[in-house]
């Protein structure tokens, strides 16, 4: 199994995805490992204050944690969703994400999973643009000169995709450059009921299920020990655990 995942990973390099950050910038994404873990409170301490030992944290992160709002797509039929709880091998999905409720840097985001490894592609979104496709105002998008948003209109188009429902959480990230590693710690998970207006800072919304925390780990070509040895948990296994699913549990 070992030899299976080196070679893939390193098939995958090779043949990777392109990030567009804008019309002019563009960055080379690769298949990354991850781990997820449903965790509690008490575990939830105990990894920041391992990590916070070893790790540096995200410049990002204002007091070591940010808010993250993402706005998710689906089907009429809900693929996403669907493909994410019965498993699906190669799958994919995109959102709509910015931070703080800070519309000055919104990202439109495509994931992709590949036999357990994932990558993400990224392209730059003005807030007018992003509330333009939360419209259904999708005119502009195919002459935007980024990819990935001419690859949502076909996919608007042609598969029916439209956006289904906000998700609102808490991230702790923290970042280990050896490995290209990060961890984070995400909880205070909230869904929209099916709005969409994520851009409207006043837009209610309500916990979704319990309160839970997801750990998460995502590594490219190697977990360093020191990693390894810090987010281990007695009685903690790997999980399939998606935000997206567990904010659609009351529709």
């Amino acid at each position: 199994m070992f030899i299976f995942l080196s070679i893939f990973f390193r098939a995958g390099s090779a043949s990777c995805a392109k990030v567009f950050y804008g019309k002019d910038v563009m960055k080379v994404a690769q298949y990354r490992h991850e781990w997820k873990h449903e965790i509690n409170l008490a575990d939830r301490l105990a990894l920041r204050a391992r990590l916070g030992a070893v790790c540096q944290t995200d410049s990002y992160a204002v007091e070591g944690v940010y808010q993250i709002r993402s706005l998710y797509f689906d089907t009429p039929l809900d693929k996403a969703l669907r493909e994410k709880v019965d498993g699906i091998n190669r799958r994919e999905k995109f959102r709509i994400r910015y931070y703080n409720l800070d519309p000055s840097l919104i990202h439109l985001e495509k994931k992709s999973k590949w036999d357990g490894l994932g990558t993400k592609s990224v392209a730059a979104l003005s807030a007018a643009e992003a509330q333009a496709i939360v419209d259904g105002e999708l005119s502009w998008m195919p002459g935007s000169g980024r990819p990935l948003v001419q690859e949502l209109y076909s996919k608007m188009k042609a598969q029916g995709l439209r956006p289904r429902t906000i998700v609102d959480y808490t991230r702790e990230p923290f970042i280990y450059c050896p490995g290209n590693v990060r961890v984070t710690l995400d909880y205070n998970i909230r869904t929209g009921l099916g709005r969409t207006d994520f851009l409207n800072p006043g837009c209610p919304t309500i916990p979704a299920g319990e309160n839970v925390t997801i750990l998460e780990v995502k590594w490219d070509a190697f977990l360093p020990d020191i990693i390894r040895d810090a987010v281990q948990l007695k009685g903690r296994r790997a999980t399939a655990f998606s935000k997206y699913a567990q904010c659609r549990i009351y529709d």
